[in-house]
């Protein structure tokens, strides 16, 4: 029952970020930019009884992945903008993605 909560509340919110973006495609990137996966995963986390410990670990977690992430969503729009097919435009803003995580670890690990 928890787990069909979580999924309908979650669904609910992109799908009201996906008919924004259709109505105003500026004002649906800013609200989709919004933290709401991390939050959203927080929230279900805590209400899940995680340990303080565990969220703040989760929360680096995010911190840790948001330079990749930036670099996929610029790579897709700059991409898309130079009318590259969408899908082509996915895969190389994920080999980036990939590319900047790998980069991150090996810096970090050292």
């Amino acid at each position: 029952m928890y787990f069909l909560l979580k999924t309908t509340v979650s669904a609910l919110i992109i799908g009201i970020i996906s008919a924004l973006a259709k109505y105003s495609p500026k004002y649906g990137g800013i609200v989709a930019a919004l933290p709401l996966v991390s939050l959203l995963s927080l929230f279900w986390l805590y209400m899940q009884g995680e340990k303080s410990t565990d969220l703040s670990q989760f929360l680096f977690g995010v911190l840790y992945g948001l330079p990749a992430t930036v670099v996929l969503i610029f790579i897709v729009a700059l991409s898309l903008k130079h009318s590259v097919p969408f899908l082509f435009s996915i895969v190389l803003g994920m080999i980036g993605w990939a590319s900047l995580l790998l980069v991150q670890k090996v810096l970090l690990s050292s």
